[in-house]
């Protein structure tokens, strides 16, 4: 077992007492160094190999190296009172000689009674005498085992580390060494490698056995690993007495990460190279949080050409199990201060806590709640033991966190076991660091505890027997979020079991089962519950099926991120945008809701009295897919569907030649938008042939050969409805243009806009499906749905494609709160004039598109002030409105003010409203 600081301590104090003015003959030195090494517990029969690597270099220009420790450390002595800037300049001329993988971190130069110490990674220089060596020997944490690091996500060593273990696996796997054998025995590996840099074994004694002992063509590797892994997997005292030396150095691990006969895998040349490789990375630079999930990674050699995309990352995790439990807890360590009593009674609070993660991968957010547990216990310790400091005696029996407290869900063995590994290298870092405050050594070996982490589908066992409900205190992670299009046939057999009580739960995304399934899990007891998912299930149609039913199990919302972007920097990563959910089946408060004001940006807090399924502050409501709109508006439909393999639709030139051929076919053709075409101004057309006469068809064999093309292409379909519109090929299949003029809103829209482009339509323009029509709108109409006002409640509550708008007319138009002007022609007289206005100053710029006009960077100053004015328009009609019906008006600065306003004016209007029973209301739709 490692030496505890305080007896490095007292071993210092020994060595400098011992060497006080001693000279320089070389066999003092190798004296002096052996004793020196001796100080952190260093056996002699490892000095003797530093020295051996060291000798290699007799006869250099310089003589020889004094200590040789490969990739770790070089040590350059000299005579009493010599030039220490000279020995390290020496030192420095060995690395011609050295390998890369040889090259030292640090180099040490003395002459007895000086030290010089430089970090090459920082470029620290430490400089101190003989006498202050016990005040110094945390610098040489990377001898004793007690470094302590802070970790970078960005650090390259995490990809190397994983690149390595990825080159390693593909060579196994191409030679016949597959399947479970091969994922324990890396799982194994990625321990021993850790291990040798942190402290659980001796410094590089897993390097150096495989290095020294094993053949160069790795024709024994396989079996002295299996050797090592027994020895590992051995208590002491059951040991012969006679076991190889080095082999036993290596400590008892027990835990069960050793108890499994694998078969012996058989190594070559090249995969000793690749093993010896990933070892003489520096493992103590990476975090187990960060590592495992691109370890995982190593498993999909697609996946691993985006190493670094493949996680989540810290500062999002962070994002969660803050406002779940950890800012909480650091508040009562805040009120309590340093009272005895208080410091005591939350000590022993942290120790009975527990938490689940029923999807949890590589179990990062496990690895990182337990992280930060320790961290606030040590925090503890410091303050109870302040008075002690560096001398509270066993230590180890105050730590009462353990990984015991945690629980995991994985549907996949591989990263279920990485998970179970990752929890026990965040147990010994965090040993490390209260080892490193109190000076006495915290080593939890042999494993007595471990991480429950059951390999199953979360959404198949009972999570009960995993861990009973009354036992449990939180539960977080990052379910899959998967869209219906997507779902194999196993997820959809699974979700429609886990969400029968939704009616068309079909088109739920698959991360709204965990939702429910917790739900359930939970019960009466009070858990809470935290995870990461996809924007949709607080947007559209889905928010309304998943949170209609949650609701009615009585689950609140007590914090939530609104949709941000969760990626990295990762060459080739599709953002994705997430929000971040925390509820419970009863009301907590205070509520927490994080705003972005730039999805890629910083959140910031919002002070809210409620957060609803939208994730706004307002009452808990969800919409309806509505037939017809709750105010007195004209209604809006759905643009024309094709179904015609583009044999209707024309470009430009199409149209030229066609009317060459055939100039008769002119009264049939009609200019034809989509929402590219309104919104980017082009220009394309489409034959309307809903009045075409039979004997003007068969006088056009142009026109006749193109419907012909569509009455095949619908046979062809796989659907039968289609199918059977074969039968009407000159018609396109869904026909619902308007008879008059129409407001033409396109279906899908940047959410860089401020505003979403809208306009006046010729009932003579065809709208394609991407377009929805509502026919018999005036300038009020326009008015009102281009103001931010209505842009508030799309942002809330409408669908997104990635994080672009997606307008709906059952969800978006059909519940929107209209401002109440029935006896108010002023402020509809004002709305109008205003709307004309915006249209006037957009009919000064005929050359730019609408995509140009309500670009961010583009949009005109003149358009600018125009919808200014526009907005204050209508927001002065919501307020004359309210202050008519004798309500106390709003404040309507912001989007949060202007949404919870709107939410509850949708409340009071759908109070008032008979039960909508009109078909459109009661189809499902995709």
């Amino acid at each position: 077992m490692p030496l505890s600081l305080n007896e490095i301590r007292e071993r210092a104090r020994a060595f400098a007492k011992e060497w006080a003015g001693e000279s320089s003959e070389r066999a003092e030195a190798q004296s002096f160094w052996n004793e020196f090494f001796n100080v952190f517990g260093v056996n002699r029969r490892r000095v003797a190999v530093f020295e051996q690597k060291a000798a290699r270099f007799t006869g250099s220009r310089h003589g020889r190296i004094d200590v040789f420790w490969p990739g770790v450390m070089l040590a350059e002595h000299k005579s009493e009172g010599r030039d220490l800037d000279a020995a390290f300049e020496q030192a420095t001329d060995y690395f011609a000689g050295l390998k890369d993988a040889e090259l030292p971190r640090y180099v040490l130069v003395s002459d007895f009674q000086r030290f010089r110490l430089h970090d090459l990674e920082t470029g620290e220089r430490s400089d101190f005498i003989l006498s202050d060596l016990h005040r110094q020997i945390g610098r040489f944490g990377f001898i004793s085992g007690y470094q302590t690091r802070s970790y970078k996500e960005e650090d390259p060593v995490n990809v190397q580390a994983a690149e390595r273990m990825g080159r390693l696996h593909d060579a196994l796997k191409a030679a016949g060494f597959d399947g479970h054998p091969l994922e324990v025995l890396l799982v194994r590996l990625l321990f021993c490698l850790f291990a040798d840099d942190t402290g659980i074994f001796l410094r590089q004694s897993f390097h150096d056995l495989i290095a020294q002992r094993t053949r160069e063509d790795g024709s024994d590797l396989g079996m002295w690993l299996e050797r090592i892994f027994q020895v590992l997997n051995t208590p002491p005292e059951k040991r012969q007495s006679t076991l190889d030396e080095q082999l036993a150095e290596l400590p008892y691990v027990n835990g069960r990460l050793f108890e499994e006969r694998l078969p012996l895998a058989d190594f070559n040349t090249q995969m000793r190279g690749l093993l010896l490789d990933a070892s003489t990375l520096d493992w103590s630079r990476i975090s187990p949080a960060i590592f495992g999930a691109m370890f995982q990674s190593v498993m999909d050699a697609k996946a691993r050409r985006n190493l670094g995309a493949h996680y989540t990352s810290e500062k999002n995790i962070l994002k969660l199990i803050g406002p779940l439990f950890l800012d909480g807890l650091k508040a009562e360590l805040d009120k309590a201060g340093n009272d005895e009593r208080k410091l005591a009674q939350l000590h022993r609070k942290l120790a009975t806590l527990t938490f689940l993660d029923p999807a949890c991968g590589c179990g990062n957010f496990l690895v990182i709640a337990y992280r930060e547990l320790r961290a606030l216990e040590l925090d503890i310790l410091k303050r109870q033991f302040a008075t002690q400091q560096s001398v509270l005696a066993h230590v180890q029996d105050h730590v009462l966190v353990d990984v015991d407290q945690f629980y995991g869900i994985e549907i996949e063995e591989f990263p279920a076991q990485i998970a179970q590994v990752a929890m026990w290298l965040m147990d010994h870092q965090m040993n490390l660091r209260v080892s490193e405050q109190f000076g006495e050594n915290v080593v939890r070996l042999p494993l007595k505890k471990s991480a429950t982490i059951v390999h199953g589908n979360a959404l198949r066992i009972d999570w009960n027997d995993v861990v009973p409900a009354e036992r449990l205190n939180f539960i977080l992670g990052n379910p899959p979020f998967i869209g219906h299009h997507y779902q194999s046939e196993e997820q959809k057999a699974d979700q429609a079991r886990v969400l029968h009580e939704i009616r068309g739960s079909g088109v739920l995304d698959f991360v709204s089962n965990w939702y429910v399934t917790a739900t359930n899990y939970i019960g009466d007891r009070s858990i809470r519950a935290a995870f990461v998912s996809t924007n949709s299930i607080t947007q559209g149609e889905q928010a309304g099926l998943l949170w209609g039913l949650l609701l009615k199990k009585g689950v609140r919302i007590f914090f939530a991120h609104r949709p941000f972007q969760w990626s990295n920097e990762a060459r080739g990563k599709a953002a994705v945008h997430c929000v971040i959910i925390g509820f419970a089946n009863y009301d907590i408060s205070p509520k927490r809701l994080f705003d972005y004001q730039e999805i890629r940006g910083e959140p910031h807090e919002l002070s809210v009295t409620n957060i609803n399924p939208y994730l706004v502050d307002a009452a808990d409501v969800v919409l309806e897919n509505r037939g017809r709109p709750i105010c007195d508006v004209p209604k809006m439909l759905w643009g024309n569907k094709a179904t015609d393999g583009g044999n209707f639709v024309l470009s430009p030139a199409e149209r030229d030649v066609l009317l060459q051929k055939e100039p008769a076919a002119a009264s049939y053709i009609r200019r034809y938008v989509s929402s590219e075409d309104f919104l980017n101004g082009e220009l394309r057309y489409c034959l309307w042939l809903k009045d075409i006469e039979p004997d003007e068809l068969r006088v056009m064999p142009e026109l006749a050969s193109r419907i012909e093309a569509v009455r095949q292409f619908r046979l062809k379909s796989k659907a039968a409805s289609t199918r059977d519109y074969a039968k009407y090929p000159t018609l396109f299949r869904q026909i619902a243009q308007p008879e008059s003029s129409y407001l033409a809103v396109p279906k899908t829209s940047s959410e860089r806009r401020t505003y979403i482009p809208i306009g006046f339509m010729s009932k003579d323009v065809i709208a394609a499906s991407e377009i929805f029509t509502v026919a018999g709108a005036g300038l009020y109409h326009f008015g009102v749905m281009t103001s931010l006002m209505h842009m508030a409640w799309v942002k809330s509550v409408c669908g997104r494609l990635k994080s672009d708008y997606r307008y709906s007319s059952t969800i978006v138009y059909n519940n929107f709160p209209w401002p109440d002007l029935s006896d108010d022609d002023k402020h509809r007289a004002a709305i109008e004039a205003a709307a004309q206005a915006v249209l006037d100053t957009r009919a000064q710029f005929p050359d730019a598109t609408l995509a140009d006009l309500y670009d961010p960077l583009t949009m005109p100053p003149a358009l600018v002030k125009a919808h200014a004015a526009l907005d204050k328009a209508v927001d002065a009609a919501y307020l004359a409105a309210e202050k008519a019906a004798g309500r106390k008006p709003p404040r309507l600065t912001t989007d949060a003010e202007r949404v919870a306003f709107l939410f509850q004016r949708y409340q009071a209007l759908t109070s008032l409203l008979p039960a909508d029973t009109s078909k459109k209301a009661a189809r499902k739709r995709a």
